[in-house]
């Protein structure tokens, strides 16, 4: 196409500049053979045919329009300087100008034709489609617009936001319509999902509008937050259901570094039920801050394996090491702390389970309680600075046997905190969790 169009272009140059169907002569005849020659060797070094004409874009055009602007500047410096007779100045100038427009829009033609029938192909999906109305018009917005309008899934139909400025205008050639105006889309264009595309919003925010949308009949989603973003790249499958998280009314605190510094950069650093669900998220947490070394101390062989096998990515300059092992084997636990000179002990090793402790209540007194002062036996004897006990809530006057076993192992670190001739060394500390997002 770029072969015929570059001396179609320069032909209808002169025939405008003089006013007439212009038949070149003979000894003009080598400067539109030579356009093409000079023309395709520069717009292949442009990149003009590896575009996919399909998905060309902004980018694609500015390097045509480089491409072009350099083709016309070199063709019209050697047409002036072998002195060619009968080439208007101005012929320069329209020949740049045309060869921008025609290059640049046969290509834009091509692509409204291959979507034009990509469109046909789909439609006779159409009916399978979901249409999706996109809370927020921005950046994030704006780029799932692009991603859907390529699924086969989902239809793009509208968006939503709350800035007056952008409302009843059009993005990506989609409304953009306040809140108020969901209810009718609903009605009359039969909209099945809402997908939330407001990454740098706020917990208490995010609370509001799911609120908000709560009574309506519509499927709601949404896209990952600002931190998993940091590409800025929306795709279609980052889309995730709404979770617990997304429903709390306030963003999370901010840990103190200064403080969880104190009791783990540096030093060596034992968590037992490393394998477990928050003895897991403990482990990923404390390589964060550096310790010099990090013994996981569990007796679920499979638990250990994976959770040493995932940490290895993260461990960096600190010592992973892998023991298998009860809390409830003093003998062990003591061996542990002596020969890995443990510093600090995060014991989150415990039955916590309601239903299966009730059930077995004699396992869940010898686990919870009896391997609790196993380990702080261990601690005092190997003089470890910091012992911090996982407790619950369920401690709190408890109904059931695992929250009364939890509330037996405080007792006993309270009784071992408060008898200085034994435990000098060593500082007892308890913390209770409550529900935690994300555990088993």
């Amino acid at each position: 196409m770029d072969l015929l169009l570059v001396p179609a272009v320069l032909w209808l140059s002169f025939s405008i500049r003089l006013g007439e169907f212009y038949l070149p002569p003979s000894h003009q005849l080598w400067i539109f053979i030579a356009a093409p020659a000079i023309a395709l060797p520069i717009f292949v070094r442009f990149g003009l045919y590896r575009a996919i004409l399909r998905y060309i874009g902004f980018r694609a055009l500015w390097a045509i329009m480089e491409a072009t602007f350099i083709y016309s500047l070199v063709w019209s410096l050697v047409v002036l300087i072998l002195k060619t007779d009968g080439v208007p100045r101005t012929v320069y100038i329209l020949n740049g100008l045309f060869a921008v427009l025609f290059i640049g829009g046969s290509r834009m033609v091509a692509r409204w034709i291959f979507n034009y029938s990509n469109d046909g192909r789909s439609s006779r999906l159409a009916e399978n489609k979901k249409n999706v109305v996109i809370y927020g018009a921005g950046a994030a917005g704006l780029q799932l617009a692009v991603a859907l309008k390529m699924s086969c899934e989902q239809r793009p139909v509208a968006f939503i936001d709350d800035n007056p400025a952008i409302q009843n205008l059009h993005i990506y050639g989609l409304k953009v319509y306040p809140f108020s105006y969901l209810s009718s889309l609903i009605d009359k264009i039969g909209v099945d999902e809402v997908l939330l595309a407001l990454p740098s919003i706020n917990k208490s925010r995010r609370k509001e509008i799911i609120a908000l949308l709560e009574p309506y009949p519509v499927h709601v989603r949404t896209i990952p937050g600002v931190s998993e973003m940091a590409q800025g790249k929306v795709k279609v499958e980052d889309i995730r259901e709404i979770e617990i998280s997304d429903l709390l009314g306030r963003d999370s605190v901010e840990p103190n570094n200064d403080l969880l510094n104190r009791n783990i950069k540096g030093k060596a650093v034992m968590v037992t039920g490393a394998g477990g669900s928050i003895g897991s998220e403990l482990c990923r947490q404390i390589l964060i801050h550096h310790p010099s070394a990090l013994i996981l101390y569990e007796q679920s062989e499979f638990q250990l394996y994976a959770i040493e096998k995932e940490l290895k990515k993260l461990s960096g300059k600190s010592s992973l090491i892998p023991i298998l092992g009860s809390v409830t084997n003093l003998r062990r636990v003591t061996e542990i702390c002596q020969a890995f000179q443990i510093q600090t002990i995060y014991h989150a090793a415990a039955y916590k389970h309601v239903p299966m402790v009730e059930r077995n209540p004699g396992e869940g007194i010898y686990n919870n309680i009896l391997g609790t002062l196993y380990t702080a036996q261990a601690a005092i004897a190997t003089k470890v600075e910091t012992f911090v006990l996982i407790s619950t809530d369920k401690a709190v006057r408890p109904t059931n046997t695992m929250g009364a076993t939890k509330r037996f192992a405080e007792l006993i670190l309270q009784a071992l905190s408060s008898d200085k001739t034994r435990s000098q060394n060593t500082r007892f500390t308890m913390v209770r969790f409550g529900n935690v997002l994300g555990s088993s």
